[in-house]
């Protein structure tokens, strides 16, 4: 077997090309120049009257080389090899098996005829990373589909199966068997004549000035911060006229986007994703994990075990009760109902998950089961409890763990005679829904069970971050700190609905005061009552106003009533919010002053990098990047500013230092400068630089 990423076979009077570069057949440099071999080494043979062009392996082209982010682009490019596929002389099919995404589609859009597998996918997901298909997609897709089909495969960024992408005029037409068997069967199609095949260039894009301006509305209205949907729009719209410059002005396009912030957050946003894999525990052997038990059938331990469930893990969920069983199979179930309704899983696949659900009041049917998730109420004592009970049931080498917010693993531990086993997985509500998950590392912790979690969390499909043992881990912690910012600013002349819409306008989806009355205010409430012991004397309290809505019984959504009121999906000012803040502000002999858009966010921001950088530098999480990829996955942040961190970079470590020490001549106290910040301000070193370090 030849080790050459492109191959060809001549059989008969047609040629084969097979790209074979696992695991994902990326379109990377050797793969463009193998292409351009081989129609040259097929050019050369003089007798070909037709190409298949199919992969190795488990898929088609699944995508651009992502090792060659961010450095200089190397010739031949992959708009070149798809302009010399659409300008050789004799016929090529591409044969989609697997998913053919982003460039790989439109290498194939390249071809002159596609064949998929009834199991392939397409999609364009260039937008997800800030840019735009870069190689002729959003020039040949409106020729083949249509302009509003071709906006809707290109801003959606979605991977659409093959008998949609037919439909829509992507693909030619659905075969069965092998890629080299039908990129055989499909070639000689093309030399007796019953497939047909043309050039994209030679098609003609229909006008549609109503789509592209509706479209171009929606984008500019749903992304203002964003460039590249904007500019997909642009570049579908330029499709109607000659190719060349449809694909001069896609290219331009696609180099502004690039260059663009939002890219360069987008990029590390995926990178990150799979940074956080790395962790010291990697060689570790994980434990096996073939059966859960959750303890708790509440919100959390309903949905931990609805997402255990849905990747065919048999779970035994423990309440005290017949009362709260009963309701927590019954969460289980509308969980499971809603994923069949959103298209998640079918009817039999419900059902199937149903039946590996097994419910006891009795924590002895625990005894051997693999893993033990605890999901009860955040006390402690409760907690020590548990644990303490686990430890006389469960198996030997079973993981027991704490889905815990805050409160200290390494406590926890210390009621079992087997600390190596326990462990912190925090999930994050809905829990069957949200991808991220802090595994937190006790002191005791040993490397397979760590190595576990994170096991875990990928058969759960779900993002692993390693955290160490503080109060509130990595997300919660910093959380804590930032929503006092926010607290101060009310407290000091903003309205929590200003403090809402400057955020909202930075990038969240939410404003912290919208986001607490959804989260029910009674939780901060519980927290700042549990720490109110540790407060030093010199914090300005920060909580006056949440407490005294927390004590009118106003906790939120769930009461209709917090921050703001609630009637049906309306959202309206509190008519009460006002004299509870005046009367915050008197009691703490505060002027209120004006704080403009800007500022808000600057000192929310600055104090979110703040306490972002003191984790890192506690070593709570092992890197910056671990940070972003918390608040990207479990706390909203925008994506497109890439997390905390990332974002800090852009401002630069100096500024930050500088604003710090402004605010702290209100409060110095609060405003503190973290030792890491002021020697990156010092040495001109970034937050990227540390994840280099890692």
């Amino acid at each position: 077997m030849s080790d050459k990423k492109v191959r060809v076979e001549i059989v008969e009077e047609v040629a084969l090309i097979c790209i074979d570069n696992p695991p994902v057949n990326a379109s990377g440099l050797a793969v463009r120049q193998g292409i351009v071999a081989a129609l040259e080494e097929i050019s050369a043979v003089g007798s070909i009257r037709a190409v298949g062009l199919y992969c190795a392996g488990r898929t088609f082209i699944a995508g651009a080389d992502i090792t060659e982010f961010g450095k200089p682009l190397q010739e031949p490019g992959l708009p070149g090899v798809c302009d010399t596929l659409e300008n050789f002389d004799t016929p090529i099919v591409a044969v989609i098996h697997g998913t053919a995404l982003g460039g790989g589609l439109e290498t194939a859009m390249g071809c002159h005829a596609r064949v998929a597998l009834p199991s392939a996918k397409v999609g364009l997901p260039e937008v997800l990373l800030g840019i735009l298909p870069g190689a002729g997609g959003t020039q040949r897709a409106p020729r083949l589909a249509g302009i509003p089909n071709a906006l809707d495969l290109i801003l959606s960024g979605r991977h659409v199966a093959a008998q949609e992408a037919l439909e829509m005029g992507v693909i030619d037409r659905i075969m069965e068997g092998t890629p080299r068997d039908v990129a055989l069967a499909a070639a000689r199609e093309v030399v007796a004549g019953t497939l047909a095949t043309r050039r994209t260039g030679t098609l003609q894009t229909a006008p549609d000035d109503a789509a592209i301006a509706t479209t171009l509305a929606h984008v500019q209205q749903k992304h203002p911060q964003l460039i590249s949907p904007q500019k997909c729009v642009e570049c579908v719209a330029a499709s109607t006229g000659d190719l060349q410059e449809g694909l001069a002005f896609e290219r331009a396009a696609f180099m502004e986007c690039l260059a663009s912030p939002q890219s360069k957050a987008l990029i590390h946003a995926f990178f990150g994703e799979r940074a956080v894999a790395n962790i010291p525990e990697k060689t570790a052997q994980a434990r096996d994990i073939g059966s859960l038990g959750v303890i708790g059938g509440g919100t959390m331990g309903s949905g931990i075990s609805t997402s255990a469930l849905m990747a065919g893990l048999p779970v035994t969920l423990i309440e005290v009760t017949q009362e709260a069983l009963a309701r927590g199979v019954a969460t289980i179930t509308a969980n499971l109902e809603g994923a069949v309704k959103r298209g998640k899983m079918g009817a039999a696949a419900r059902d199937a998950a149903l039946a590996r659900l097994t419910a006891s009041t009795e924590m002895q049917s625990l005894s051997e089961v693999d893993l033990v998730i605890e999901a009860v109420f955040e006390n402690m004592e409760i907690k020590k409890e548990i644990f303490g009970k686990l430890d006389g049931i469960c198996k030997e080498g079973a993981v027991l763990a704490s889905n815990t917010s805050y409160l200290d693993i390494n406590e926890i531990a210390a009621m079992t005679g087997r600390p190596q086993d326990v462990l912190g997985l925090h999930f994050f509500s809905p829990a069957h829904i949200m991808k991220l998950l802090e595994v937190v590392v006790g002191e005791n912790t040993a490397p397979e069970v760590v190595a576990t979690g994170f096991s875990l969390a990928k058969k759960l499909r779900k993002v692993a971050v390693r955290a160490g043992v503080c109060d509130g881990f990595i997300g919660n912690r910093i959380l804590g700190h930032y929503l006092k910012a926010a607290s101060y600013l009310v407290l000091d002349g903003a309205h929590p609905d200003q403090v809402d819409r400057a955020l909202e306008g930075f990038g969240f989806a939410m404003g912290p005061h919208r986001v607490g009355d959804l989260a029910g205010l009674d939780i901060g409430y519980m927290t700042r009552k549990r720490l109110a012991a540790t407060r030093p004397p010199e914090e300005r309290y920060s909580g006056a106003i949440a407490d005294q809505l927390s004590e009118n019984g106003w906790n939120g959504r769930k009461s209709g009533k917090g921050y703001f009121v609630y009637d049906g999906r309306e959202t309206l000012e509190n008519p009460d919010l006002n004299a509870i803040i005046a009367e915050a502000r008197a009691k703490a002999g505060i002027t209120p002053r004006d704080f403009s858009v800007a500022e808000i966010v600057e000192r929310y921001m600055t104090a979110m990098i703040s306490e972002a950088a003191r984790v890192v530098e506690d070593g709570i999480a092992l890197r910056p990047v671990d940070v972003d990829v918390v608040f990207l996955m479990g706390y909203g942040f925008p994506r497109f500013r890439g997390g905390p961190l990332h974002y800090a970079d852009t401002i630069g470590a100096a500024e930050l230092v500088r604003r710090i020490e402004a605010y702290a001549e209100e409060d110095a106290h609060y405003w503190q400068v973290p030792d890491l910040l002021r020697k990156m301000a010092a040495d001109g070193t970034t937050f990227a630089d540390l994840n280099k370090g890692k």
